[in-house]
């Protein structure tokens, strides 16, 4: 055998077993199984890991605007005409945030913690001062204390007199830093005394700048990579008790900071925020990309603050049934101190129409008023996330208090909140380099793959040219002989004319 023989079998030799060994890993899909059993080990709550630097102190930044309904016809409305609301906003607060007092619990199974936020003003992205433009709302203090006294034989009157003294109506008119901060309401501070839990002082943010909700307990993914991020415990406890059902009293997912890596398009995203008092899901929507990055966008659909009419599982969340409301809202009362507040989706988006239609400057959007997540499939990581609740108090005919007769029950819009972020530049460069190592090495059966069909794209070639340089010398061999003979026959007969010529000439 040839030594050009030799390589043709060589290199097809080759080419086999790397074909072979390249479809075989495909199908066992080992590479792929290796890089995520290695990612899964890599994304864990714990000290040196990937992420947990970036767990406790997020680096993109995030933004927290904040939009009142402005009330331009409050007489007219007091005497049975729709209410005009004007949105004002947005007045945007960088928001810092990051995990305090952090200790890994049960043998490092499992991470405490403490979210601390804080809010800084930036006038740049707002359309005002908020020390110094002016908002009619609700009186959310006036209806909280009255919904306490209603029915009380002597309650109600008393606290009917302590209005009227304090000059305390249904509406009131403030600066958007005293809604949002506190000021000390007339009201509040004569009932403060007579009840150790009211406060002075009332803000739809009070308290909240530089402050935390309580201690957390996460799951670090270590035994179970699908518990990355989930919470375990909230204030030491396992489940709520705001409610009436296990299922809406329980602590189901992570607090919005957190998901685990490989997500499905077809599971549900749990996410426990201490705002709603309860945990809400998101199912998946749509692909996006962010800065180069593919996503699934998750969102909350309609079925989350549907009615219990419509959505059965949600009839826990009526304490009582007078205090079911429709589709689109959440009376969130049982964890704000009996005040009648109410949440629902900017602009009650996914609410029941009734609720839109009674009022004019009310215009659900999707684009605008829609709450998401955008997370990366394979790192779990959020690359992009809006979240978007609106306060709302309900105005009602309440015992004991004459006023409130004229009044029709209605859901009143206060404000909403669009808290964004979007993955900063660094953060988003590394999530690009793990996914390209990830890449490659799920698909390095394809490489193997690849250098088997260029090996047998040699072995063809070498295969080909192997087989023309035989015909050639085939050719060769049987072409010489033949042309001899032919020669020599020519020779022979034009022997007698070359002797004839030579003899005339002699």
């Amino acid at each position: 055998m040839s030594r050009r023989s030799c390589s043709i079998y060589t290199v097809g030799i080759i080419c086999a077993l790397l074909l072979v060994l390249g479809i075989g890993l495909m199908v066992a899909q080992v590479f792929r199984t290796m890089m995520h059993n290695r990612l899964k080990k890599e994304i864990v709550l714990v000290e040196g890991s990937r992420v947990f630097e970036s767990w406790k102190a997020p680096p993109p930044p995030v933004y927290m605007e904040f939009f009142f309904f402005n009330m331009t016809n409050e007489q007219e409305f007091l005497n049975g005409a729709k209410p005009k609301l004007k949105q004002i906003g947005p007045y945007t607060y960088r928001e810092y945030r990051y995990k305090d007092n952090v200790s890994m619990v049960r043998d490092g199974a499992m991470v405490s913690a403490y979210n601390t936020k804080s809010f800084v003003f930036m006038r740049e992205k707002s359309v005002g001062d908020p020390a110094v433009d002016s908002i009619t709302t609700v009186n959310i203090p006036a209806w909280a204390v009255m919904n306490k006294a209603k029915g009380s034989f002597w309650k109600a009157p008393m606290v009917s007199i302590w209005m009227d003294s304090t000059g305390s109506g249904f509406f009131t008119t403030r600066t958007v830093d005293e809604l949002l901060w506190g000021y000390e309401d007339p009201l509040l501070a004569r009932v403060a005394p007579t009840n150790p839990d009211v406060e002075k002082v009332f803000g739809l943010m009070y308290k909240k700048n530089g402050s935390n909700d309580g201690e957390f307990v996460f799951h670090t993914g270590q035994q179970n990579s699908l518990d990355y991020g989930r919470v375990v415990t909230w204030k030491g406890e396992s489940k709520l008790t705001f409610w009436k059902s296990n299922q809406s009293n329980a602590i189901n997912g992570s607090d919005g900071s957190a998901f685990h890596p490989l997500l499905d398009k077809n599971e549900r995203i749990y996410v426990f925020t201490p705002d709603l008092c309860r945990s809400i899901y998101m199912e998946f929507e749509k692909d996006v990309e962010v800065k180069g990055i593919p996503a699934y966008r998750f969102t909350p659909p309609r079925s989350v603050l549907a009615s219990k009419e419509e959505n059965p599982a949600n009839e826990g969340f009526c304490i009582s049934p007078e205090e079911c409301l429709g589709t689109g809202l959440l009376k969130v009362s049982p964890c704000r101190k009996g005040a009648p507040v109410v949440a629902s989706f900017p602009h009650f988006y996914l609410a029941d129409s009734k609720y839109v239609d009674a009022f004019e400057g009310i215009n659900p959007q999707r684009t605008h008023h829609q709450t998401y997540l955008d997370l990366n499939p394979t790192t779990g990581v959020i690359v992009r996330a809006n979240k978007r609740a609106q306060v709302n108090v309900l105005m009602s005919r309440l015992s004991g208090f004459p006023k409130t007769r004229v009044l029709n029950e209605t859901i009143f819009p206060v404000m909403f909140i669009n808290e964004s972020v979007v993955i900063d530049d660094a953060s988003a460069a590394r999530v690009h380099k793990l996914l390209t190592i990830v890449t490659l090495g799920s698909n390095f059966p394809l490489i193997i793959v690849g250098l088997g069909g260029i090996m047998l794209l040699i072995v063809i070639i070498l295969l080909a040219r192997d087989r023309k340089q035989k015909k050639e010398v085939k050719r060769m061999v049987f072409t010489k002989p033949l042309y001899a003979v032919s020669l020599y026959a020519s020779f022979i007969k034009l022997l007698p004319y070359f002797l004839l010529n030579a003899f005339i000439k002699l």
